[in-house]
């Protein structure tokens, strides 16, 4: 089973979540720092910091450890990043109930 989507990830409110499995592949359009960085990765998210207007995509483990993230002006652009980089990705809201900070 795996880990609830917890509420906030580094200090931010999660907004939304999307898994990355098997139907997620990279695209090959990015290249990361991270040595297979995409063979770790298990889930994105969207999130804000209290008091900021930017969006962040988290890159996160199976347990919802921050990998890396990537920093955008909108919450569509974070999208759109994931996107470039993973196939299928489709990001639903966090549902409410699954506290974790």
């Amino acid at each position: 089973m795996s880990a609830p989507v917890p509420a906030v990830l580094d200090g931010a409110s999660v907004e939304l979540y999307a898994p990355v499995g098997d139907a997620q592949r990279p695209t090959g359009r990015t290249r990361h720092s991270i040595d297979s960085l995409d063979e770790k990765i298990s889930h994105l998210a969207i999130a804000r910091y209290d008091g900021e207007s930017d969006y962040y995509l988290f890159y996160c483990s199976a347990d919802w450890e921050v990998l890396t993230d990537t920093c955008h002006p909108t919450r569509q652009e974070a999208i759109e990043q994931a996107d470039f980089e993973f196939e299928n990705v489709e990001f639903a809201p966090r549902p409410t109930g699954s506290e974790r900070g």
